[in-house]
């Protein structure tokens, strides 16, 4: 239940703007990495093994290793699974090929008795009425709990947000990330009312969902209809071969290993490409937290990296208007004057980047420039380090003899330079609303030129 407070606040919070540093390489690499673990841990129950635990690793290494002991009826009926439900959605996606081949192995199975002949079958399962309510209930056992229920709220948050943005791009619908926070919260706490493990989105069961063409809460309501239905007869499931599982989950898995997505990015950016493999490596081996937390964290470093980078501006001839000129045809660097555009927030992940980058346009410049503009236009915050950096920077150019101005600096950021003392040592009158105003007042005349 506390994992379920937790999670529904974020989204009551409206803090699923979380979601948003979910990029598609990360969340592409995300549903690799578990269509993986999907299956490679179905591989014992596919070829009839007995089970194990461990690392992703440990159990491709069992599996490998126990070869010689494959039970060929489970390996059989496994195939046969994966066969009729591949066969069934190339008919029609709507026609229940999985449902199909659950009762027919189970039949199978039971008429033959295939357990006999070394085939692990599912045996006998609790069922009957849940008891609700809650036991033991305490500040004490809450104070126990809460480490570890925001560990998995943790946990619940980055999947079920890589889980709803993943299958919103696949069937092309808008997605409120917030939203579902509050519904998968709300599952948890009736899960825990009636004791039953934390929920969550699940990338397996949503792509079984999505293959079916479900689109709506119906086809989860409907599922939970039929399980309460089935209770009575749940004893029936005890012959439902293991292998079959296997077979249903490792074909979910082929649907989720989106290997054109990955060629596609190879095409695009080989780091973006590289971004994806670390998610699926780290999720396959580390775990699924884990390889989410450190692909968005590359992908913010990398943002960064790219934001950070100034680009000199030059003016097109014959007009007013400044032009990177990395990318401008014509655009040139007026004689003594250097106009550096920094279109990103000065803050503390890039400060260090942004020192660096304007001592290298100044090594860079043709000539020493007496007058640096440096245009903030996309510069719409600074933070506490930024403004030192900037700060720094000043005190560089005022050591080398070289005057600063500022252009086209927005409300925001003149409040953060005013907070800082930076717009007094830079001069309210060098504040300019364009580069060539600013280029026009303080540059070098056309007879200096």
């Amino acid at each position: 239940m506390l994992v379920g407070v937790i999670v529904a606040l974020v989204g009551l919070l409206r803090l699923g703007w979380i979601a948003e540093f979910l990029s598609a390489p990360i969340i592409t690499g995300f549903l690799a990495g578990v269509a993986v673990i999907i299956v490679v841990h179905q591989l014992p129950d596919l070829f009839g093994l007995p089970s194990t635990t461990g690392s992703t690793l440990h159990r491709i290494g069992f599996a490998w290793g126990h070869l010689d002991q494959t039970n060929g009826w489970a390996l059989g009926i496994g195939a046969a699974t994966f066969a009729v439900v591949l066969a069934a959605e190339r008919i029609d996606r709507k026609f229940p090929g999985a449902l199909i081949a659950l009762v027919g192995s189970t039949v199978v199975v039971a008429a033959f008795g295939l357990p006999a002949h070394g085939v692990n079958v599912l045996g006998a399962i609790a069922h009957g009425a849940p008891r609700f309510g809650l036991v033991g209930l305490s500040w004490s056992a809450l104070g126990s709990v809460a480490p570890i229920a925001g560990v998995v709220a943790l946990v619940v948050l980055a999947q079920s947000a890589a889980t709803s943005r993943a299958f919103a791009d696949e069937g092309d619908y808008e997605v409120n990330v917030g939203r579902d926070f509050v519904g998968v919260g709300a599952g948890n706490i009736a899960a825990g009312l009636c004791g039953a493990f934390p929920v969550n989105a699940s990338a397996p069961r949503t792509a079984a969902v999505a293959s079916a063409r479900g689109r709506t809460q119906a086809a989860g309501l409907g599922a939970a209809a039929a399980l309460v239905l089935l209770i009575p007869a749940a004893a029936l499931l005890k012959d439902v071969p293991l292998a079959t599982l296997a077979g249903v989950l490792i074909y979910i898995a082929t649907r989720i290993f989106r290997v054109h997505d990955l060629a596609d990015m190879a095409r695009f950016d080989r780091f973006e490409l590289a971004l994806a493999l670390v998610t699926l490596l780290t999720v396959a081996l580390v775990g699924v937290e884990q390889g989410i937390g450190v692909a968005v964290g590359l992908a913010v470093l990398d943002r960064t990296r790219l934001s950070a980078r100034p680009q000199l501006l030059g003016r097109i001839p014959g007009t007013t208007s400044w032009a990177p000129m990395s990318a401008t045809e014509g655009a040139v660097q007026l004689p003594g004057v250097l106009v550096v555009l920094f279109a990103s927030p000065l803050w503390y992940a890039n400060a260090v980047h942004f020192r660096a980058e304007i001592d290298g346009a100044l090594g860079r410049a043709a000539g020493k420039p007496s007058l640096l503009v440096l245009d903030t236009l996309g510069m719409s915050d600074i933070d506490y380090t930024g403004s030192r950096a900037l700060g720094r920077v000043l005190d560089e150019l005022h050591r080398d003899g070289i005057e600063v101005a500022v252009a086209r600096a927005g409300t925001h950021l003149r409040r953060g330079l005013v907070r800082s003392g930076l717009v007094e040592r830079i001069g309210a009158v060098r504040f300019y609303p364009s580069v060539d105003l600013a280029v026009t007042a303080l540059g070098p005349k056309s007879g200096d030129r």
